[in-house]
């Protein structure tokens, strides 16, 4: 019989490989990877919802995250504002017509469901496409895709999974203080600091090594531990409020898909606005003309 841990291990790799394939070709493979993402996310998040005893719409959720994903993937920014609308909108009359109590927490959860799963997650192709020229399209599949935006995408990638790792190796080893009790009583202020530090070491050699200014690669590597962190904190605290110990065991060994990705969800977007706004554009442009 396969051990947990030879189990874990290959589901790792399998999952690990899908994604960095998926990152480094782009395009159409990069949005099916995304919507897998949002489609299993969203099923997990509502699942964890109805626990707690609320009814968010699970069928808004994911139509919405795959309209993000498509902004995404056609580059039209535009849109995002009109599918955020369309979505709070329905998750109104969804409530208003067929919902059951408690009324106002299932179009809460509705919509922010909608942003966890749907809107976060659809950075990772506005990352992967940074540096692109306009896209053309021929039968769906994109064209003139930079690789300037992979290379960023793989940076947060590993990051973040040698963030997760060493923030375990190091807390077991020299934890002693409580980071967050109530909401992980197992993490350790010892472990985040080892995490932090160990990826940000990580950052700067890689961004050394394929040109990224090293105060970029530095401050990315702040941002991409402390946001990974905080994304895992925040997914234990909606299990936590709603009594659940795993998103599900759909993955062997891993338990949920949002158990796995929690990680990612709020870095995907804090590293795309910092490479957009602070290595291919300078911020304070933003401020011209104000004063």
């Amino acid at each position: 019989m396969i051990s947990k841990s030879i189990t874990r291990l290959i589901t790792g790799l399998i999952i690990g490989f899908a994604a960095l394939f998926s990152v480094i070709l782009g395009g159409l493979p990069l949005l099916v990877l995304v919507v897998v993402v949002i489609f299993l996310g969203s099923k997990e998040y509502a699942v964890i919802m109805k626990n707690k005893g609320f009814l968010p719409s699970f069928k808004i959720i994911f139509i919405s995250g795959f309209l993000y994903a498509l902004a995404a993937y056609f580059n039209k920014t535009v849109l995002t504002p009109l599918v955020f609308t369309i979505s709070a909108f329905m998750a109104f009359m969804w409530v208003l017509f067929r919902g059951k109590q408690p009324y106002i927490a299932n179009v809460a959860t509705t919509v922010l469901g909608s942003v966890y799963c749907g809107w976060f997650p659809s950075h990772l192709i506005y990352l992967r496409d940074l540096g692109c020229c306009e896209p053309t399209f021929s039968y769906f599949i994109k064209q003139n895709v930079s690789m300037e935006g992979a290379c960023y995408a793989v940076l947060m990638l590993f990051a973040v999974i040698l963030t997760d790792s060493l923030c375990y190796y190091t807390g077991v080893q020299f934890g002693k203080h409580k980071l967050a009790e109530v909401i992980s009583p197992n993490k350790t202020i010892e472990g985040a600091i080892g995490g932090t530090l160990g990826c940000v070491i990580f950052s700067v050699i890689y961004g050394v090594t394929l040109n990224i200014a090293w105060y970029h690669a530095l401050v990315l590597g702040f941002l991409i531990a402390i946001f990974a962190q905080i994304g895992d904190l925040c997914e234990s605290m909606i299990k936590r409020d709603a009594g659940v110990k795993d998103s599900s065991n759909i993955l062997p060994g891993h338990g949920g898909f949002l158990d796995r990705t929690d990680s990612y969800v709020l870095t995907m977007p804090v590293v795309y606005y910092y490479v957009y706004f602070f290595v291919q554009n300078n911020f304070l442009d933003l401020f011209k003309g104000l004063f």
